[in-house]
């Protein structure tokens, strides 16, 4: 060998530098996958949190439509006796068929759709016992047995009482006048009777019950005028 010949051995190995612009490193991957993962369990939470309410608000719209429900059920029931009472065909007071399948229509939403059709039927129901009870005032057959019957034994037991009356008035105390308040004595009796019968034509009972006629209450009735104007009339005669 010459002098020139420079021999390099494996220990005089150089590495090149790298030359021009550095290659970024990539992103740990596990960090991508914890974020997925939070976002992911916020998400389910959100959905666990948003289904336990929607399940709590069921439980409250139907327990609150079982307690809507039996209010109803009371309010008709006392409803549907009184409109018997009234006279309504048993048939008109059961829904038809066409009725059942739109209020199971009206109900296919779940408790909140069934809650909200019973306030309806509610507020329904309380508008019909309003409208009844106008309208017992005025139909004398839905009255308390007393009021009811005066209506019939105290037209009667003014009649003779007011035909003396007008007979003394006319003949003064003469003979006419004796015998209108001789006549009038018995009528009394015949005003009850009168009553008595008529009631039973005018009222009726409901189903199952007997009709009140009110006996003492309706001889008092007949037998206070015409006590009052025999004794009234008498002392006038007397005295005449």
């Amino acid at each position: 060998m010459g002098p020139s010949t420079t021999v390099t051995g494996p220990g005089r190995q150089r590495t090149a530098e790298p030359v021009g612009d550095v290659t970024p490193v990539p992103a740990e991957p596990t960090t991508t996958a914890w974020s997925e993962y939070l976002a992911a369990a916020r998400e389910l939470d959100g959905v666990r949190r948003g289904a336990a309410s929607a399940a709590g608000e069921q439980a409250r719209s139907a327990e609150a439509a079982r307690e809507e429900l039996a209010v109803v059920r009371t309010g008709l029931a006392s409803q549907q006796e009184r409109l018997r009472e009234l006279g309504v065909p048993a048939m008109s007071l059961v829904p038809s068929p066409p009725e059942l399948t739109e209020a199971a229509r009206s109900m296919a939403g779940g408790p909140a759709a069934v809650l909200a059709a019973l306030r309806a039927a509610r507020s329904r129901a309380e508008a019909a016992d309003a409208a009844l009870a106008v309208r017992g005032w005025l139909h004398p057959g839905s009255w308390p047995a007393r009021p009811r019957n005066l209506l019939v034994y105290g037209p009667l037991a003014l009649v003779v009482p007011l035909i003396q009356i007008v007979v003394y008035l006319a003949t003064g105390a003469g003979p006419a006048s004796v015998a209108a308040l001789i006549c009038g004595l018995p009528m009394p009796a015949v005003a009850f009777v009168a009553g008595w019968v008529g009631i039973g034509r005018v009222f009726r009972a409901a189903p199952g019950e007997r009709l009140d006629r009110t006996v003492r209450f309706g001889a008092l009735v007949c037998l206070v005028p015409a006590v009052l104007v025999t004794a009234g009339l008498l002392l006038a005669l007397l005295a005449g």
